[in-house]
């Protein structure tokens, strides 16, 4: 459990194994490379490393979350979770690399939440056949996207599912 100075609106267990079954069914985590956005408790990223994942690089801007994941990456003895200290929208203007997910769980109450799929396809930061993952509240909805996949129910949590296609 988090400390109190972790704002961040951690992952229900419910909806993360909820999540998980769902990934489970389309990827193999061995050896993927996952890059966080809004990485918050980190628990997600922990979650794709406990399952195999090569490396997971985080994306966060508060150095109390940042220190909180450290804490647990140092207790839990994981190794290939790397953190980087930005501003995710900044962080996406220069981001490099290639990725099999990206998952994103910003604030519910940010601005600019619609924009990231769009932002995270303009970058081609994903594979061919990669996910991007988003997770938001009911009101938004993402069916319209070129890329929408599926959204995915869990209580007050709701995952929406993008996809880029894969190579013909």
């Amino acid at each position: 459990m988090p400390p109190k100075n972790i704002t961040a609106r951690p992952t229900t267990d419910f909806a993360k194994e909820g999540l998980f079954n769902v990934l489970g069914g389309k990827i193999d985590f061995e050896d993927i490379k996952v890059l966080e956005l809004f990485s918050g408790s980190g628990s997600i990223g922990l979650e794709f490393v406990s399952r195999g994942a090569e490396s997971v690089i985080g994306i966060e801007i508060s150095m109390q979350h940042i220190g909180y994941i450290k804490k647990v990456c140092t207790e839990l003895d994981v190794k290939n979770y790397y953190l980087q200290k930005a501003d995710v929208f900044k962080y996406l203007d220069s981001a490099k690399g290639s990725y099999d997910v990206v998952f994103a769980d910003p604030p519910y109450a940010l601005d600019d939440l619609a924009t990231l799929p769009d932002k995270v396809f303009a970058k081609d930061i994903l594979h061919p056949g990669a996910y991007f993952i988003l997770e938001h509240p009911e009101e938004h909805n993402f069916e319209s996207h070129p890329r929408f996949v599926k959204e995915k129910k869990y209580g007050n949590v709701h995952f929406s599912f993008f996809e880029m296609p894969s190579e013909q």
